[in-house]
């Protein structure tokens, strides 16, 4: 009788075959997970090479050098971090793009603790400005022929881009480029004028490089008779005492200034039509932080143009 002829015996070779064949299936199908996970790690290794290669070149570019190897490696996160967002936001149409800017390698809370510095007490601002005179020179009227276009850096009015450091002084700048333009608008001449001396020496309610507000700066210029150039009393990115030898030659001064009435573009475009504005803006998002370029792509309408939360420096309307 021939194994074939046997049912028993038949049955038995099946079931080896059976056990063979799910063991074979099984080793093969074990190998080719295998491949995809060292395939997957290769890849992954490779994409972080090529992001730690990114991050080299963006340090070089920045002149940044972290000498701890571990606040270094902590540093590297942050910046894959903020990469990933990056492209995230970029594969989306928007009217304006993020990148691997200076910032690129902070936490946005350390962003906005080191580089945001307008503090805005609204109560204190309020009762301080209960008194002061209200005037209508910008509100809108109809009738009023505001210009198409206004740029003041065509004019010489607005001066280079100034960096304010690891200070948060914006305060200060912004100020200070709208007293600048006013000057240079009057006067036909553009100095530049000390930020440092706003930072040091107007500490009634600001507080230097811990943030304060617009108003109080052009109070503090008003009573002490002006402010002093750049170059006699140089910027340091730094909270230091007021310096009571400063040449205090009080080279630029002014008699008042205007809040822009709230909430009113055409107000708004009014007074940049006469003048450089000082202007705070919310500018603690992540996006912001980020921020590389406008998509002029997507962009229809560019209404204002500001000057990094410095000074509103003119309009385009199309």
């Amino acid at each position: 009788m021939s194994l074939l002829n046997n049912p028993l015996h038949v049955l038995f070779i099946l079931s080896m075959f059976s056990v063979l064949f799910i063991t074979v299936l099984s080793a093969m199908d074990m190998s080719i997970i295998d491949y995809d996970l060292d395939h997957g790690l290769l890849q992954q290794a490779r994409v972080e090479a090529q992001v730690r290669r990114m991050y080299d070149m963006w340090l070089v570019k920045h002149g940044k050098n972290y000498n701890d190897l571990g606040e270094k490696e902590k540093r590297f996160e942050i910046f894959k971090d903020n990469l990933r967002f990056i492209l995230e936001h970029n594969s989306v149409n928007r009217t304006y793009k993020v990148g691997l800017n200076r910032f690129a390698d902070l936490t946005n809370e350390e962003y906005r603790a080191v580089y945001l510095g307008t503090r805005v007490d609204l109560k204190t601002r309020s009762n301080r400005l209960a008194g002061k005179a209200k005037s209508n020179r910008y509100m809108f009227q109809v009738g009023d022929d505001l210009p198409q276009l206004v740029d003041w850096r065509e004019n010489g009015v607005v001066g280079a881009v100034k960096d304010q450091g690891q200070c948060g002084s914006c305060w200060a700048f912004s100020t200070v480029a709208a007293v600048e333009g006013i000057n240079k608008i009057v006067t036909g001449e553009h100095i530049a004028l000390s930020e440092q001396e706003l930072v040091d020496c107007d500490n009634l309610y600001n507080q230097g490089c811990n943030g304060g507000l617009m108003d109080h700066a052009f109070e503090f210029i008003i009573n002490n008779g002006g402010i002093d150039t750049d170059e006699d009393y140089p910027y340091r990115a730094s909270d230091n005492t007021c310096d009571v030898n400063r040449k205090n030659a009080r080279v630029v001064s002014i008699d008042g200034y205007e809040d822009v009435p709230e909430n009113d573009e055409n107000s708004l475009k009014k007074a940049v039509a006469n003048q450089p504005v000082s202007v705070a803006i919310e500018a603690g998002g992540r996006d912001f932080q980020l921020y590389q370029s406008v998509n002029t792509k997507q962009l229809n309408l560019i209404a204002l143009v500001f000057l990094f939360w410095k000074a509103l420096i003119g309009f385009h309307c199309k």
